[in-house]
């Protein structure tokens, strides 16, 4: 016959403490466990730009000009339109090209890398499968043009007279160089310009401005440059679009010479800071961040997105 118990055993109360701990901890690690936690990432993916009111941009357009450092600009007297824009708008007085010759430079301003393209290379068999910042833009249901003064046809991607293809980055990306109909309708000749400037609706969000080899400074003088920029630029400030919008015109060189890569950068327009002058440090990643955030778009590799946003600039 079985022995009946007399009665229940009680543990030890450290017993008890014990286990009630433990079955507690097991109780929060299984709920932790029934959400997954986000995986690790040694490098993260660069997230989109904080854009203020101070920044906030409704146009932004972009002129490249050519093989010019600081000093052979500001100041010359070759060049008395720049300077006066110099003097009513704003200067960044210690801005950087990044690379040598011209076609990295103009990759990474629009792209955020030199992407391996560390020469002047021609555009067709050469095209890089990377993002840019005219797929940021279309993807943020904004507009934009490049205008490339004696283009000989809408996307066309080979040298011809005074036209450099090299000097067109967007026919370097396979997304667009690949697509006839989107190379075709954003790569245009630069006489296009004037009528697109008709309106403010008319006028692309972003637009990228490529003067032929004489009017850049590559094959022509400063003053010949300067004689352009002053016949061209008035037009663009006084358009809808800049006198009914808070818009920005940039003017920067795309490289200065072999030994000295500094060069200006001139930022014009009603939202710009009048006769402002700024020593901090910059380049043409600094550049397209500012871009970026002037429109929340997402930087597009560490090189743009580490850059500082040069919002000092602006009103």
């Amino acid at each position: 016959m079985r022995r009946e118990s007399r009665g229940i055993l009680r543990p030890p109360l450290a017993i008890v403490v014990v286990g009630v701990l433990t079955l507690v901890l097991a109780m929060t690690v299984a709920s932790c466990q029934s959400t997954p936690a986000a995986p690790a990432s040694a490098s993260p993916a660069p997230q989109p730009s904080e854009s203020t009111h101070s920044l906030h941009l409704d146009h932004v357009f972009v002129i490249l000009e050519e093989n010019k450092s600081y000093s052979q600009i500001v100041g010359s007297s070759a060049a008395p339109y720049i300077n006066d824009l110099i003097k009513h708008y704003a200067l960044s007085s210690d801005y950087f090209a990044l690379f040598h010759p011209s076609l990295p430079n103009y990759i990474a301003l629009t792209s955020g890398s030199n992407d391996g393209i560390t020469d002047d290379r021609g555009a067709v068999g050469n095209e890089v499968a990377v993002t840019n910042i005219a797929d940021r833009v279309e993807a943020a249901g904004k507009t934009w043009k490049e205008y490339a003064e004696s283009i000989p046809s809408p996307g066309y991607a080979q040298d011809s007279g005074e036209y450099a293809v090299r000097h067109d980055p967007f026919l370097y990306y396979k997304d667009i160089a690949g697509n006839v109909q989107r190379a075709r309708s954003h790569v245009v000749p630069f006489t296009q310009l004037a009528s697109d400037l008709v309106s403010a609706s008319t006028t692309p969000d972003f637009a990228f401005i490529t003067p032929n080899l004489l009017n850049d400074m590559h094959d022509g003088p400063v003053s010949a440059g300067d004689k352009w920029l002053a016949r061209e630029v008035p037009l663009i400030l006084q358009s809808k679009a800049f006198t009914t919008t808070r818009s920005v015109l940039v003017v920067t060189w795309d490289e200065g010479t072999l030994f000295d890569n500094h060069i200006a950068t001139i930022f014009a327009g009603s939202s710009v800071k009048a006769g402002y002058r700024s020593g901090t440090r910059y380049d043409h990643y600094a550049l397209l961040h500012t871009i970026e955030a002037a429109w929340g778009l997402a930087p597009l590799t560490r090189n743009d997105a580490d850059a500082p946003v040069m919002s000092e600039f602006f009103n």
